[in-house]
């Protein structure tokens, strides 16, 4: 069974940062691709940051400069780390992994609340 657990998230000040962190079992992790969405209410999730199995990262424009999407394989690991956090920030952080099949799984999710 794959599960994928986040955690991290809290409530921070603006300008303050957080560190996510997703923990991946029962796939192997460093052969997928591996992504950061978020979901704010009353919005559609969307794609925060990716990286690749070889470690090509991607970013939103809103958080680019900002924030840092790294993967550790011998630990199952990927982490999101959020620098320079602005209310706008607020959101549910999830954590997808993409089978190279294509098959997609997604963690809970973990709260993100920036206060001004």
């Amino acid at each position: 069974q794959v599960q994928l657990v986040e955690s991290g998230g809290g409530l921070v000040q603006a300008g303050g940062s957080l560190r996510l962190s997703c923990v991946v079992s029962g796939i192997s992790f460093s052969i997928n691709s591996m992504a950061w969405y978020r979901q704010a209410p009353g919005k559609q999730r969307e794609l925060v940051a990716s990286i690749t199995s070889g470690g090509g990262s991607n970013y939103a424009d809103s958080v680019k400069g900002r924030f840092t999407i790294s993967r550790d394989n011998p630990k199952n690991t990927v982490y999101l780390q959020m620098n320079s956090l602005k209310p706008e920030d607020t959101a549910v952080y999830y954590c997808r992994l993409r089978s190279a099949l294509g098959s997609e799984y997604w963690g809970q999710g973990t709260q993100v609340t920036v206060s001004s």
